[in-house]
């Protein structure tokens, strides 16, 4: 069994202007991960945004833990908040704005999971 706490994993300011602490990846992690994927938690500073970035060939699945914000994925924008999940296909703009005054917090999926040359910022 691998458990991972949060609190635990290292934060670091990704690509995209986001806080990320990465939870599982198989291309980084000890042990056997035989995952198709990638896992991570993200945080968007109050009232602030990240910054525009692609994935070149992987999707990538955002759930909404915590705030409400702005979802922009190419042309189209929607409103999202606590409960929601955004799909993300290969090679599409993306960036999120945080609407409020708290942090907007998500989970990140990546598949296949994410590599530092697998995104590129736009």
């Amino acid at each position: 069994m691998i458990v991972r706490r949060l609190e635990e994993r290292d934060e670091i300011k990704a690509l995209d202007d986001t806080r990320v602490r990465e939870i599982l990846n198989p291309n980084h992690d000890e042990g056997d991960l035989l995952l198709g994927y990638s896992l991570a938690h993200a945080i968007v500073a109050p009232n602030a945004e990240s910054l525009p970035h692609r994935f070149k060939e992987a999707s990538e699945v955002y759930f909404i833990l915590k705030g409400r914000g702005l979802m922009h994925v190419n042309d189209e924008t929607a409103e999202i908040g606590v409960g929601d999940t955004v799909y993300i296909p290969p090679g599409a703009t993306q960036y999120v704005e945080n609407l409020t005054s708290e942090t907007l917090e998500f989970l990140c999926m990546v598949s296949p999971p994410w590599t530092p040359d697998s995104e590129e910022r736009v």
